[in-house]
């Protein structure tokens, strides 16, 4: 038997894309930690050192070559967040300087450009939108140090909010796979059977629901990589509100309560909770109680379809809503801003 030619698909796909994924590792300087009281004592300071300044903080990662020719690799935002020096391990196991040159928060990617950019492959880039669920799902990385490190699943769930997974500064939608993803895994590529990149790995899930790994999904990857490769910069579409989902069954149920204080919409849609001031929604005379049910002419059943709404428009064009103010049926329309930066 020719054990030699009998590999499988998973064998076939990884090596496809092995030479363009690479292990990164970091260094930042971060405050140390105030001592104990009793390290004041000049003797035991000097004998055991001084607490005060910074120490140096080394961290690890993974990632993707998507532009051989420029030298760009894709990673997470987390990686490289605030360091000043980047070490990209390639494949073949050549070191080279890296330099970030744009991050991302809110989708948690980066691009970092290699100093050096000789032989190097980029891997293929597949289609994230074509997944369907029960696909199979590679990941591949570096988890804790270990390079190219091949681990085999499928595709769990598509389109999964990451607010549900308590990151409210975040705007993903997410592919979910049980693929194993570890620590050290992030900014590596997931997979599929044919050998494309479709994610970059970001998420672990620890404690309750152990085993679940999560990427972003590489059509939304190569617009922000593009952006950051671009100017550096990514900017998303900012409305200034806060919502909260309403369903026509908690708004029936507050409405039979003959304490509530505010009467609703009995149907589904995103409940403004909040206008921030000098917003984009305060500009267009969006309130407190209001319930957007439509945008850019597609239905609302929550926030987050309204976020994924948002996150297509355009800054400063007109995007039209449709919102329930009590009895009142009423047609807005809102310029989104740019994002501002995090405090």
């Amino acid at each position: 038997m020719a054990w030699a030619d009998s590999h499988g698909f998973v064998a076939d796909a990884a090596r496809a894309v092995a030479p363009a994924v690479v292990r990164i590792d970091t260094e930042r300087d971060v405050a140390r930690q105030p001592f104990d009281p009793v390290m004041l004592d000049p003797f035991l300071r000097d004998l055991l050192g001084d607490p005060a300044g910074s120490m140096r903080e080394r961290g690890q990662g993974s990632g993707v070559v998507i532009d051989a020719a420029k030298g760009l690799v894709l990673t997470n935002a987390h990686v490289v967040d605030q360091v000043d020096g980047v070490e990209v391990t390639l494949a073949d196991g050549r070191q080279l300087d890296g330099v970030v040159v744009g991050a991302d928060p809110v989708t948690d990617l980066a691009v970092v450009r290699l100093e050096a950019t000789p032989r190097l492959k980029a891997a293929p880039l597949g289609d994230s939108e074509a997944l369907e669920v029960g696909d199979w799902a590679i990941a591949m990385g570096s988890p804790y140090g270990l390079e190219r490190t091949v681990t085999l699943g499928i595709i769990s769930s598509l389109h999964r909010d990451i607010h549900s997974l308590g990151f409210a500064d975040k705007r993903l939608d997410l592919i979910q796979t049980d693929a194993a993803i570890n620590p050290g895994n992030s900014g590596g590529p997931l997979i599929n059977a044919a050998g494309q990149v479709v994610g970059i790995n970001t998420l672990v899930r620890s404690g309750p629901g152990a085993g679940l790994g999560f990427a972003i999904p590489i059509n939304l990857a190569k617009g922000v990589a593009q952006q950051l490769s671009d100017g550096g910069q990514v900017l998303h579409p900012y409305l200034g509100l806060q919502l909260v989902p309403l369903t026509a069954r908690r708004a029936r149920e507050n409405n039979r309560d003959p304490g509530a204080l505010l009467q609703l919409p009995e149907q589904d849609g995103a409940l403004v909770q909040r206008v921030l001031p000098d917003s984009p929604a305060e500009l267009a005379g969006l309130r407190r109680g209001d319930l957007v049910v439509e945008a850019a002419d597609q239905l609302v059943a929550d926030p987050s379809a309204l976020l994924q709404l948002v996150e297509r428009s355009t800054v400063g064009e007109p995007l039209p809503l449709r919102v329930i103010r009590g009895q009142q049926e009423l047609s807005l329309s809102i310029k989104p801003s740019a994002m501002p930066p995090a405090a």
